[in-house]
């Protein structure tokens, strides 16, 4: 009975019997004198809980992704129209996203490095400018869709003006070259303006020979010729003194908040040129000559060759 109970006695027809199986096995482990009892280890290997959840959720998101691409080659060739709009979303929705979690890092830096807003770099702070700005535009349209039926109206009017109401991320190629030419033609006409401002001021220069230069500026400027960097360099110690100075400027010297080059209708060698010399002048102006970097994008821009209009920032 006792050997009945450990051993199992497995039938082999026309051949010997087969040895017995042992319902446990002896097992050495190391660091122990004595053998440990237990049932015989599976050859095959288990992965852990955790590592089977990861394969999963990878398997799963594999899966969705052929998915999604084969429903996107759908909608192309069934409906190309519709493709279009639906991409410009899906696009649209993920560059949202990325900037949002731009502006989350933004703000986490000021909180822990207690920065405040004027000290950020130019490129965070207008980050932060039209994410608010867009977060706005965003919230509106989702209070006047609260009423019932009403979301019929807001989509007819996204449709009807959707400059005014969809953010940059939403925009077609095509609305985005109209609508930056259309932004552009505004920034365009604070530049009269800040030129004149800087006649009257060169005014009350004393030295002749900086006057001498300031002169020969307009009269290019008015011929139609772009200015090159030997025309700014030789006025540089202009800028960091009264009248010209940063603190000295008046509130309509500064009408112009965003400047530079209008690139949608200008050729790539004409951008590489424009920028090779801004990098150059740039780096060879002092912290205290801030004010000539800031006249220098609009003078830079006027009249510069290529562009569609003349007196593109």
């Amino acid at each position: 009975m006792a050997l009945s109970r450990l051993y199992k006695r497995p039938v082999s027809l026309g051949c010997a019997p087969a040895p017995p199986e042992p319902f446990f096995s002896l097992r050495l482990q190391p660091g122990r004198r004595s053998p440990a009892w237990g049932p015989p280890r599976p050859l095959r290997l288990h992965l852990s809980p955790r590592e089977d959840v990861k394969s999963l959720v990878s398997s799963f998101v594999a899966k969705t992704k052929v998915m999604n691409e084969k429903y996107n080659r759908f909608l192309e060739r069934r409906f190309p129209r519709f493709y279009v709009m639906y991409s410009v979303f899906v696009k649209g929705f993920q560059m949202l996203l990325a900037d949002a979690k731009k502006a989350r890092r933004i703000k986490t830096f000021m909180r822990q490095k207690k920065v405040m807003f004027h000290q950020l770099s130019y490129r965070d702070m207008e980050h932060l400018r039209q994410f608010r700005q867009d977060i706005v535009k965003c919230l509106f349209l989702g209070i006047i869709s609260i009423p019932p039926f009403a979301n019929y109206l807001v989509f007819l009017l996204m449709y009807l003006y959707p400059r005014q109401l969809l953010i940059h991320h939403f925009w077609t190629s095509k609305q985005q070259l109209e609508f930056l030419d259309i932004y552009h033609a505004r920034r365009k006409q604070s530049h009269p303006k800040i030129l004149s401002c800087l006649e009257k001021a060169t005014l009350l220069i004393p030295n002749p020979v900086h006057q001498w230069h300031f002169t020969q500026l307009y009269v290019k400027v008015q011929k139609g010729d772009p200015p090159v960097v030997n025309d700014l360099l030789p006025l540089r110690t202009c800028f960091s003194v009264y009248p010209l100075a940063m603190s000295h400027l008046s509130t309509a010297h500064l009408a112009c908040y965003l400047r530079g080059l209008d690139s949608t209708h200008l050729a790539e060698d004409w951008c590489r040129f424009w920028l090779a010399q801004w990098l150059y002048f740039s780096c060879s102006l002092k912290n205290t000559e801030m004010s000539l970097l800031l006249h220098a994008v609009v003078l830079f821009s006027t009249n510069y060759p290529g562009t569609r209009h003349l007196g593109s920032c």
